[in-house]
């Protein structure tokens, strides 16, 4: 498959945003329910398509892979099409062996069969606690409820119920007109701590992030490939929290085709449009996680310009994303460039270090030949708001990347050292 060419900078001219989240494109509803795995809070949450959707999917690349990330891969081996989503949090169903997988299949069947679909039309996911067995008794009574209040109104409740040490349910959607016909896309993520995805498709070898995406447009099962690859590439595979990868980390796409366009194909300029509209979507997801991260105080954009390669400007911007030093100073509100191009020199690229330039926003830290004359006071008002762009020109090529991480603070580490009690 060949790869589109985006300028996602641009995209927000080609659609407008909607209300709705996973149920704002036409054909879906959803229901998010407290079944008790979770003490208050909702704990299952369901997603199902009217009519029959086209499914891609991203799975984490941990070598520990948990139970619905193995029973969702096969799903996907042996069918594209799909009619539901089920997903629970408070319980990860991680590092849980054969009775694990045997759950996993347990609500994949349960759900099918209170939908009166077929097994096989139906992917899970799973967020929360390691290597502890699912409460069976519960999951399927929540799964029971879920059905009974399936809507196009509970969006929220889906979201809110996939949270874990999330603050805030994180969902969008926005709308964009193909073929004279307006099409809506729909997500919904969660996600604050343990995020360092590392996404890849099902067929390639390589506190969890999980998003789900709904449209009504009509596309080929390649084409929806392609782009959501493309998206999540761009998107969650370029956020950092904390630099720990799940072994839940997931994102699935769903493609009911209700409005009745012309079927998007690879190739096509219509395909673009929709890609570009999906990748703004996967952003603005993105960085909801990022700004909602353990203890976060502030959103960080690191944007590198001037690498050899596009490969040289993604491990440059991973490398200070996953910086626990980088991340340290600046939520101290301290100007320490040192700190940057250290990340930048072990990140494995091939770079000259005197030609590097570095900026808080406007202000520059660094210059060429290590000119250090710059305002302390000045790059301590940059570093003190809660939004604050890192930028690196590197001066050795052309090739750009964008990530987004937050700061470390004190609160993460409470947050992590009392998560299971």
């Amino acid at each position: 498959m060949n790869e589109l060419t985006l300028n996602p900078h641009d995209a927000s001219a080609l659609f407008e945003e909607c209300v709705g989240g996973v149920t704002a494109p036409r054909g879906f509803r959803a229901a998010g329910v407290h079944c008790g795995l979770k003490r208050h809070r909702k704990d299952v949450a369901l997603i199902v398509s009217d009519l029959p959707a086209y499914a891609a999917a991203m799975f984490t690349s941990n070598k520990v892979q948990a139970a619905p990330v193995v029973v969702s891969r096969e799903q996907l081996r042996r069918r594209q099409m799909v009619r539901a989503v089920v997903i629970n949090s408070g319980n990860a169903n991680a590092a849980t062996g054969e009775q694990g997988i045997k759950d996993a299949w347990s609500m994949i069947h349960e759900t099918a069969k209170r939908l009166n679909i077929r097994s096989e039309e139906v992917l899970l996911a799973s967020t929360g606690i390691i290597g502890q067995f699912l409460p069976m008794e519960k999951i399927l009574r929540g799964i029971e409820m879920a059905v009974k209040m399936l809507s196009r109104d509970h969006h929220t409740d889906a979201a809110q119920a996939i949270m874990t040490t999330d603050t805030f349910p994180k969902e969008a959607a926005l709308r964009l007109t193909i073929d004279d016909q307006v099409v809506t896309i729909g997500g919904m993520a969660k996600g604050s701590g343990m995020i360092a995805p590392n996404l890849i498709l099902p067929e390639e070898k390589h506190a969890t992030m999980l998003a789900f995406i709904t449209t009504d447009a009509a596309i080929e099962q390649d084409a929806l490939a392609l782009v959501l690859k493309q998206a999540v590439n761009r998107s969650f595979n370029r956020i950092s929290v904390d630099g720990d990868m799940s072994t839940n980390d997931m994102v699935i796409a769903l493609a009911n085709g209700s409005v009745g366009n012309a079927p998007l194909v690879v190739g096509s300029s219509q395909l673009d449009r929709f890609a570009e509209a999906l990748e703004w979507l996967l952003i603005k997801l993105a960085k909801m996680i990022v700004r909602d991260g353990e203890g976060a105080t502030k959103l960080i954009e690191i944007n590198i310009s001037g690498a050899r390669t596009e490969a040289d400007a993604v491990k440059a911007a991973s490398a200070i994303a996953r910086s626990n030093l980088v991340k340290t100073a600046i939520h101290g509100e301290d100007a320490n460039w040192g700190r940057i191009l250290a990340a930048i020199g072990y990140s494995g690229i091939d770079f000259e270090p005197s030609q590097v330039e570095i900026f808080f926003d406007d202000v520059r830290i660094l210059g060429k030949n290590f000119d250090l004359n710059f305002s302390e006071d000045a790059a301590r008002q940059a570093l003190s708001k809660c939004q604050v762009k890192l930028n690196v020109h590197l001066n050795g090529g052309s090739y750009t990347a964008t990530f987004w991480t937050c700061d470390l603070s004190k609160e993460y580490v409470y947050i992590n050292a009392s998560y299971r009690s």
